[in-house]
């Protein structure tokens, strides 16, 4: 065959293409043979050079915070006839047009898993929780491009000597124009870090109304599209395309619940049925098409039917990396390869096309603004959520190529189309990025920790559960936090879960669940297991309230969940498990290094007091006879707000009958204190505002230390249950030494982290450790040779942040803020400074 059959490339549709049915793999180079006339060689070689390509345009865009999609479709662009393929010997040798076939083929292939995906990964019951601003939002969005779709429709499309049928060319044109990509905005919204922010839920709830909406105006395109049939073919494709979908809810989905019950919680399942479900996505697509709408339809309504759970985390785990990453650029390739900016010629149509650009943006920006006004939101957010509803993608790539296929839009409006999409999509981010920064909310309240809380009020605690296996050494120690008449508890119950295979993270508030009805997946039977737990301690406990929660999201971002909750319900302290727990043999072993993360970010972020819970069980109380001791409590004292805020802890929990507190505080010798009294000569400076500031916090530290133990000291001396000891010690070895003689004693140890204290008794303890984030002597107890049965409670007091003091990273070591200058010199406890080498 010659090539030069083939160089009369895209654009003539009478061109005859043979193919010989043989000629799919080479004999080899050294039999004569050129790869490139074979169709094998040659589609990998395509399939290659297209994912390099968009890689390479991915990482070159990503300092402009380009999402994905755009560098795949420029990637397209820059291989097709715009700019590369105006070469003809690049065209021909590469992309004849007897490629076509296979390329697309595979591109629909990839197009055809990939819809499935995403219809795994939405969760429609988002759209029944949004409520009616969304849905708004959504719908408001939609209008107004629709009807600049119109307005521009009869500019663009009017001067045909041939008109298509009008009806279905404005059709095209609006959906393309007014249609919200929700894959493409989530991952927008993930790297801008809004997803789960207000106005990042409500963006994705009105997409995936927005979604929805376009999908249901695409099929009813297509069937419009058939121009040489009578309406009652239309008819026909618009009824039967609503059994499909009938059969789908009715008949399938029952049957892969089927499968999912046939599958015991924890195990994998069998690939008996994994193979089943992809290849009902092949089936669906074939139905669909077989209709008359398109392929991809059918492949999405079949994974918007998979139930959300193990299932379709599983499906997404082995599909994704293949399907995103591999084969879906080649679709937006093929889109590229179609889009010749060559044809848009006079300059008139590249002036309304940047018309149209504007007036589409600000039709769904003055749509969404309406909204947001009526429902007294404030502009800023209004704009920003008109932005991001701008983001077009995948959907708009198929309603565009599916126009193109149906001969409805001509190659002009096709390339017009393909530039509004990229350009729409790849502004979205930077002016995001530059014009919206969300002003951190800030709830005016006063008793953010335990020393400040009321002694007759209500205690609002937040307690964070990964697992059923935080679950009991927490409800003992709520338990043995004293709930009074005068001084209820009121708790809040945290499911942390990870975001995976979800469309967006979501915070659900649980009711009391029905009676006996199952759980859907693994998360939900966590979930209830948990809830049922505290929801008994609720009953069988007088003065405590549960509310319980779960909050889905990544965990790098699980914090602002957990600090946004605290703050809107005021709570004095939240309890978070350590990332480590205890193995049978007494050590400590890491569970998920990610729980780690989530506690350094919380450490540096949170609205209150934090208490950091190292399990290692806690024994209940409730069937202890009155004159029993049920907990023995020791509180470490070494000074500092985050000493006090333990002590005060400790304090509520001895006013309990069944504990008893010891409390030890820890005094450097008058050797010690001697030896850090003198400043070096060279540094009498009384200028120096660093001295300055050293001495006066550390005077005012320990007074306020004295002040809060005396009073501790005179309130409890009537209390048989209340110890209070004093230990002079020199250094951390002696300090480690006197901690260690305590632990068979006790069932629990409550220290403060100690950040920003510095003193003589802790002296070395901070080179060796291991955990930063609990403080020196929060480490040493947390520590796998320490005690195997003393549960420790690791506290850091809310204390905000001074004008002259700087904030410290999570792993920063205590009494080391990240400021050069102040590592210089760290308050002591004696209140004053020591040079620090």
């Amino acid at each position: 065959m010659e090539k030069a059959e083939y160089t009369v490339a895209n654009k003539s549709d009478d061109t005859v293409v043979c193919y010989s049915p043989t000629m799919i793999t080479t004999n080899g180079v050294w039999q004569g043979d050129n790869p490139l006339d074979y169709s094998l060689p040659l589609f990998i070689l395509q399939l290659t050079l297209v994912v390099v390509t968009t890689r390479l345009l991915v990482f070159i865009l990503k300092p402009l915070r380009q999402p994905r999609v755009v560098s795949e479709i420029l990637g397209g662009v820059l291989l097709g006839p715009s700019v590369l393929g105006r070469s003809l010997n690049f065209a021909n040798t590469l992309f004849p047009l007897r490629s076509v076939m296979v390329l697309e083929t595979m591109a629909n292939i990839g197009l055809l898993y990939f819809l499935f995906l995403v219809g795994v990964e939405m969760d429609l019951s988002v759209i029944r929780r949004t409520g009616k601003k969304a849905l708004a939002i959504a719908i408001s969005g939609m209008i107004l491009p629709f009807v600049i779709g119109i307005c521009f429709s009869f500019i663009l499309h009017g001067n045909e000597a041939e008109p298509l049928a009008h009806a279905t060319y404005v059709l095209f044109l609006g959906v393309a124009l007014s249609v919200t990509a929700f894959p493409v905005l989530a991952r927008i919204l993930a790297e801008l870090k809004l997803i789960n922010s207000e106005i990042g839920k409500l963006a994705m709830s009105s997409a995936l109304i927005n979604d929805m909406c376009a999908w249901i105006l695409l099929a009813l395109a297509i069937a419009l599209a058939e121009n040489d049939s009578t309406s009652l073919a239309s008819l026909w494709v618009v009824l039967s395309s609503a059994t499909f979908v009938a059969i789908c809810i009715l008949v399938v989905r029952p049957a892969i619940s089927w499968m999912i019950r046939r599958t015991p919680e924890g195990e994998s399942f069998n690939e008996f049925y994994i193979c089943l479900i992809l290849t009902g996505v092949m089936i669906s697509g074939f139905i669909t098409d077989a209709i008359g709408t398109h392929s991809v339809f059918g492949a999405f309504v079949f994974g918007l039917i998979i139930p959300n759970g193990p299932l379709g985390v599983t499906l997404i785990e082995k599909l994704e990396d293949f399907v995103s990453g591999l084969l879906l650029p080649l679709f937006f390739a093929i889109s590229g390869l179609k889009t010749d900016v060559a044809s848009i010629k006079e300059g008139q149509t590249w002036g309304i096309l940047a018309v149209v650009i504007v007036l589409s943006c600000a039709g769904k920006i003055a749509g969404t603004v309406l909204v947001t006004t009526f429902y007294h939101m404030p502009l800023s957010e209004g704009f920003t959520l008109g932005l991001l509803m701008n983001t077009k993608g995948l959907i708009e790539m198929i309603v565009l190529n599916v126009g193109k296929d149906q001969q409805v839009l001509d190659d002009e409006s096709f390339a017009i189309m393909v530039i509004i999409a990229v350009v729409m999509t790849g502004i979205i981010s930077p002016i995001v990025a530059t014009i919206y920064k969300p002003a951190r909310r800030f709830v005016p309240y006063k008793r953010r920790t335990i020393q400040r809380s009321k002694p007759d009020g209500e205690l609002r605690v937040l307690v964070c559960v990964h697992g059923p296996r935080n679950v009991p050494t927490i409800i003992n120690l709520l338990e043995a936090s004293n709930p009074t008449k005068k001084s209820p508890i009121c708790v809040y119950v945290l499911h942390l879960v990870e975001l995976t295979g979800r469309a967006s993270a979501m915070l659900i508030v649980h009711n009391t669940r029905g009676s006996g009805r199952p759980a859907l997946n693994r998360t939900q039977a966590q979930s209830d297991h948990i809830i049922h737990a505290f929801e008994n301690f609720e009953q069988n406990s007088s003065f405590v309230s549960i509310q319980p929660l779960t909050a889905i999201s990544p965990y790098s971002s699980m914090h602002e969940d957990i600090c946004g909750l605290a703050e809107d319900k005021r709570v004095a302290l939240i309890i978070i498990p350590f990332h480590k727990q205890q193995t049978v043999d007494g050590g400590m072993e890491a569970t998920n290094p990610a729980f780690r993360t989530v506690n350094q970010n919380l450490l540096a972020n949170a609205p209150c007091s934090v208490g950091i819970l190292v399990d290692r069980g806690l024994s209940g109380s409730t069937r202890l006879a009155a004159n029993e001791v049920a907990h023995h409590v020791a509180v470490l004292f070494f000074g500092g707000p985050d000493d006090r805020e333990a002590l005060a802890y400790g304090w509520r929990m001895c006013e309990n009958t069944g504990t008893s507190l010891t409390v030890l505080r820890f005094v450097a010798s008058d050797e010690s204190l001697a030896s850090t009294t003198e400043l070096p000569p060279h540094i009498h400076d009384e200028d120096d505002p660093r001295i300055l500031t050293a001495e006066t916090d550390g005077v005012q530290e320990k007074r306020f230390d004295e002040e809060y133990l005396n009073e501790f000291r005179t309130k409890s001396a009537e209390n048989e249950l209340v110890l209070y000891a004093e230990q002079v010690v020199n250094n951390g070895e002696e300090t480690v030494a006197v901690i260690r003689s305590l632990d068979i004693q006790h069932d629990l140890f409550i220290v403060g982290r100690g950040q920003g204290m510095s003193s003589t008794v802790t002296t070395g303890l901070t080179d060796w450790s291991e955990c930063p984030e609990l403080g020196a002597i929060g480490d040493i107890l947390a520590s796998s040779d320490f005690a195997s049965t003393v549960s420790v409670l690791v506290i850091q007091q809310y204390v905000g942040l001074m004008p002259h003091e700087t904030a410290a990273t999570p792993d920063s070591p205590p009494g080391q803020p990240d400021d050069k200058l102040a590592n210089r010199w760290t308050p002591q406890a004696s209140g004053t400074a020591t040079p620090v080498f």
